[in-house]
């Protein structure tokens, strides 16, 4: 397996206000930390299980986003930062699965892991 390459599309980055270079510098720092997490991770344990868990906490950060997004409008605050991170995890995951190869392993890793909860959950 190649290594995964992650960016920060610059359409997200072109959403931020203009005075935003510390957002897409934290952006781009916290990208390039998950994709070593990534690669190591695929170097080290040679499966896909942290691939999936990497995409399960993009999902979970996702859905805390979105809630931030309505909760700043509630307040009448400006959700954009919000939003953008919220979009950056939905864009990660994406390119995730952009790379053919891998894919197929989050895929047969996360049916693996329904049908272990699934046996689970009826024993």
């Amino acid at each position: 397996m190649d290594h995964v390459s992650l960016a920060v599309p610059q359409a997200i980055a072109d959403a931020l206000p203009a005075e935003s270079d510390e957002a897409i510098v934290d952006m781009q720092r916290a990208v390039e930390g998950y994709e070593r997490q990534l690669n190591d991770s695929l170097t080290d344990l040679g499966d896909y299980s942290g691939v999936v868990d990497a995409i399960e906490r993009f999902e979970q950060r996702w859905e805390a986003y979105d809630e931030y997004v309505v909760e700043l409008r509630s307040w009448g605050q400006s959700p954009i930062y919000a939003m953008v991170w919220r979009d950056l995890h939905a864009a990660l995951i994406q390119q995730l699965y952009d790379h053919d190869e891998l894919a197929a392993e989050i895929d047969r890793e996360r049916h693996a892991r329904i049908v272990q909860d699934g046996i689970r959950f009826n024993s």
